[in-house]
């Protein structure tokens, strides 16, 4: 992925306006040309009561990196329209890394796929979902974060 630092820093900016994405910690690694990667470091809080990182966690995570590489592709108007998600395996791990990517941009949706893997503290990754999206591209542009 060929992003260049001020849309990484530009994409940041748009995660960094998402509360939710801010308690959870996300951040946002990889951003440009029709792709995105966000990841969260793993914590307690995000598990569930069998130690696994907790189905909702990856389900955020695959939709809002979905979203980002849509709007890495068609810009900042997005909403999910929908998508749906794969569970392969539970997922243990130190960081959940969400690694999305535009299939087919349109004018009006934008379809994405996101793998979700789990990094180890060695830093190897396994795939344990797998997710598919529809982004809607907005008719009015929204509020740019920070903006007026």
């Amino acid at each position: 992925m060929e992003a260049n630092a001020q849309e990484l820093a530009l994409g940041q900016q748009v995660l960094e306006a998402q509360p939710f994405s801010v308690l959870l910690g996300a951040r946002l690694t990889a951003f440009g040309d029709g792709a995105a990667v966000l990841e969260l470091d793993v914590r307690d809080e995000l598990r569930q009561q069998n130690g696994f990182v907790h189905g909702g966690v990856l389900s955020y995570a695959a939709d809002n990196a979905l979203t980002f590489a849509a709007g890495a592709a068609v810009g900042p108007a997005v909403l999910t329209a929908g998508f749906t998600i794969d569970y392969l395996r539970p997922a243990r791990g130190e960081v959940l890394r969400a690694r999305a990517q535009v299939v087919r941009p349109g004018r009006s949706r934008v379809v994405c796929r996101c793998d979700l893997l789990m990094v180890d503290a060695e830093g190897e990754e396994t795939l344990c979902a797998v997710a598919q999206g529809t982004i809607a591209v907005a008719a009015e542009r929204p509020p740019e974060p920070g903006g007026a």
